[in-house]
């Protein structure tokens, strides 16, 4: 079995998350961003760089709150299995133009419609999973976002 990682793209406004999806190039599929990890590379740059180049976000890793899960992905007439390892990643920029805007769509939809999106069901384990640590996921991107607005406001 081949194990990749994939991010989880999202932003929150209130306590309401909104999820990223993007198509897949083959079938035109919502699916979420994910490859393979170049030699050397971390899980954390695996996911920020796929993020990029399939959604054009770029962002902040929740690497505490790794998601693994099995993916099927077709192969000529075949369907293979896949781990992935998805990471959520608070979106802080989102381009216009990236290196798949030409392959790819990208679709926002909130966390509670996200299952609607795609008909698959190994991404719906994937965003029961991540709804299950909406709690988390909440606390800690309130925290992120706090010391980027530190970051931005100048020292009196």
């Amino acid at each position: 079995m081949i194990h990749k990682i994939g991010a989880i793209p999202f932003a929150v406004r209130d306590d309401r998350i909104a999820i990223l999806f993007v198509t897949s190039q083959r079938r035109g599929r919502w699916i979420l961003p994910k490859g393979n990890l170049l030699s050397q590379e971390s899980h954390k740059r695996g996911c920020q760089r796929e993020a990029f180049e399939e959604a054009g976000v770029k962002g902040k890793v929740l690497k505490h709150f790794p998601l693994t899960v099995v993916i099927g992905k077709s192969a000529d007439e075949r369907l293979d299995k896949v781990a992935v390892t998805y990471y959520p990643l608070l979106v802080t920029n989102q381009a216009d133009d990236w290196p798949e805007a030409e392959k790819r769509q990208r679709h926002w939809a909130l966390l509670e419609d996200a299952i609607r999106v795609t008909d698959r069901e190994d991404f719906h384990t994937l965003i029961h999973q991540f709804e299950a640590i909406k709690p988390w996921v909440l606390e800690t991107t309130k925290h992120k976002i706090s010391k980027l607005k530190a970051k931005q406001t100048p020292a009196q």
